[in-house]
Order: C-alpha cells, then structure tokens, then sequence
C-alpha cells in the first residue's frame, strides 16, 4: 500500500539541508490523526515549581535581552551541576555559555571549530542536524558505522575508528546517550575515543542531551572526565531532554575557555540571547528538581519497557535501548525490509507515526530494516499504538496466508 500523495519521503539533501524526516513524518501523522511516535517530545509537561518560576519571570520583567553569555544564575546553576555530578569543574563566566538549545550550540561549535574541508568524525547512524550544522560549515563528515551485536546493542569497532581518521580530521562529533540506537557508551568504548582523539589532536564535540535517562543501570560518563580531555572538550546539554520542556530551547556548552569564546562569537550572530524567563526557570530546575529528574528517569524506563513488549507483541524484534527516549525496532521478522515505505504507510494503514532509521545513515540501505519510535509518552498512548500496530500486522498475516 503506498500512501496517496506519492513519490518518496524527503530524506534532504547531500548537503543534510533539505526537509527534515522529522517534518514529512509529522505531517503525514497530522493529516492521518495517527499517533506521533516519530518526533521526541513528551506529552507530560516538566517539574511544576519550575513552570511556576518561568511564569513568574514573566510576569516581574524577565521579557527583555539576557546577556550573551546567558543569565549569571543559569551558568551558576549549570557549573554547580557539572562539578556535582561529574567533578567536572568549569568557570561559569568564561567557561560555560547558554545557547538557544542544544542544536545550537553544536551548530555554532562546528561554525566555529570547523573550517573548510575539514573533517568530522561522526558515528553513524547520527541525529540529522549534525550533516547539516558540517555542511554550513563547509566541512567534510567521516562516519564511523555503529552496528548490533548478538545482544541487540548498538557498538563501534575501534578499527573503524582509527581508519575515519585522516590528516584532514580535527573534530569529533560523540553522541551519549545515543539518538538513535540508545547505547550509552561505555569505559571501553569512551576509552577508545579519548584515546583517537589525543593521538590525533581532535577537538571532541559531546552531544549529552540525554545525560539523565539511562535506564537498567547503565550510566553516562562524559568524554570531557576522561584523562586528557577536558582541555580538548566542548561538552553540549540541554534543559529540554532532562525537564520534559523541549519548547523552551535552553541548551548550553561547557569546555575551556578559548573554545568556549570561539562558540560566543558565532553565537552572537545566530540567536545573539534568547528565553530569559525560560533561562531562569531551568536555573531553579537544575538546583532543587533533581528529584523529579530521577523520577522521570524510572518513568521512562517503565514507559520503554511497556512500547519494547508491545512492539514484540506485534511481531517486530526491538533493539536493546540503554537511555534516551527512543527505541529501534527490526521489522524483517514481519517480512518486510524497507523502513521507509513501512514508515509512510504506517498513519493511514494503522494511526501510528515512526521514523525509518535509514534517514540516519549516509548511505540509507544500511538502515533500510529499522525504525525509530519514542516511548516518552503516556503509558494509554502507548498502549494504543502497540494495540494498532499488533492489529495491523495480524491483519497482514492473515492477509498473507
């Protein structure tokens, strides 16, 4: 069944600048009513104290430019919470900056850090604005392919590594928790990438936006506590993974001072400043809801079990998910292998909305069999989805034989 409107799903251009998936998948779900498990919002808002303090910033005149470097008592807020959880200490007046989300701050690292035709390091499959934040750039990405192992989870062989490597190479782009697979990289594995990276003098670039949701006792390290690293590290996170507040676009960027000051200056003129209010909530959020943050975490990992068994249920074979909101399916156990055309048939064959995982990968037949689908939503709202997945594929079945 091919869906009306015809032709293939964008999945951008070679430059990684065209139409997100993450828009033509939202589309169709809107125009098929169906269930959104492709986009990675939640449906539950954040910690109530800290909605209450972005309202009452409102209301007192928190409406006006912040400074560029964000609110003193954000980047207080985000050095305090860096040293207490890693023992990572960062100077919160030249070496932390609070950006407009946490795209932004990858796009305005790789701006800054990477010149023309210089070379990224990028493991695959990879969240699509990093292509597109290279290709701004002018810089040239190397992919270092992630594959499953007997397990289910995702890893990279550190031969592969190496090989990505060339005299052209000067950043590294990590991102842990991982978007989309959902491997938290482990000691071996950062050791690896800490090791490439001081042999070869790269800039390591960390996307963390996930820093608090791992589940089944896996934990997140940042590359940046790693021997060596710190002074080579610019370390990326956000409010919007961590507080269910994804709207707000509060991000920031840690690292040492001179890379830092290099992100300001291009900085400066994408957003310039943005949310103060917003700003000053995630300030309260991050000093008194850690509580909530924890609990959140133990929801979601409930939530990820209860999608996993549904999925199975309906005949697919999930992956193994250690943290974010996401979890990869393969869909050759219902005989079908294109991703892509099961995903853009999903919303009018059974209301449900997915991400095919080939949109992921440089060359997309190398994630043709997966798809991507979020369980940060209600547990009635997954439930639902799992019961018209399972009523599809027992349809198909029946169909079949």
């Amino acid at each position: 069944m091919i869906h009306p409107t015809g032709g293939p799903i964008s999945t951008g251009t070679s430059t990684g600048t065209g139409t997100t998936i993450f828009t033509e998948m939202t589309a169709l779900a809107q125009r098929a009513g169906a269930i959104n498990l492709g986009q990675g919002f939640p449906d539950t808002d954040g910690p109530p104290a800290m909605l209450e303090a972005a309202q009452v910033a409102i209301a007192t005149g928190a409406n006006q430019y912040p400074p560029l470097a964000g609110l003193a008592e954000l980047r207080l807020a985000i050095s305090a919470q860096r040293s207490l959880r890693y023992d990572a200490h960062y100077d919160p007046d030249t070496e932390v900056l609070v950006t407009t989300g946490a795209t932004e701050a990858l796009a305005a690292a790789l701006l800054a850090h990477c010149g023309p035709d210089d070379e990224v390091i990028v493991f695959e499959p990879y969240y699509d604005s990093y292509a597109a934040s290279i290709a701004l750039a002018r810089g040239r990405k190397r992919v270092v392919q992630m594959r499953p192992d007997a397990t289910g989870r995702f890893g990279f062989d550190p031969a592969d590594l190496s090989a990505a490597v060339s005299r052209r190479s000067r950043l590294l782009l990590l991102n842990s928790p991982h978007n989309p697979t959902g491997t938290v990289f482990d000691d071996e594995e950062l050791a690896a990438i800490a090791d490439c990276c001081r042999r070869n003098n790269l800039v390591a670039i960390t996307d963390e936006v996930y820093e608090y949701l791992t589940y089944d006792g896996a934990l997140h390290t940042p590359l940046a506590t790693l021997p060596g690293m710190r002074e080579r590290t610019l370390s990326i996170s956000s409010a919007g993974k961590t507080f269910s507040a994804t709207g707000w676009k509060v991000g920031w960027v840690c690292g040492p001072a001179a890379l830092v000051d290099a992100v300001r200056k291009v900085k400066q003129y994408l957003t310039f400043a943005s949310g103060p209010a917003f700003q000053a909530a995630v300030a309260l959020g991050l000093v008194a809801e850690q509580h909530w943050v924890r609990a959140q975490a133990a929801r979601l990992q409930a939530s990820r079990d209860r999608l996993r068994a549904g999925l199975a249920a309906a005949g697919l074979a999930p992956y193994v998910c250690q943290g974010t909101y996401f979890l990869q399916a393969d869909i050759r156990p219902l005989g079908v292998t294109d991703g892509v055309r099961f995903c853009r048939e999903l919303p009018h064959r059974a209301g449900i909305a997915a991400i095919p995982s080939a949109v992921f990968y440089d060359n997309p037949a190398d994630g043709l069999s997966a798809v991507r689908f979020v369980f940060c939503k209600r547990p009635e709202v997954l439930d639902e989805a799992a019961g018209r997945l399972t009523a599809l594929t027992t349809l198909s079945y029946q169909e079949a034989r």
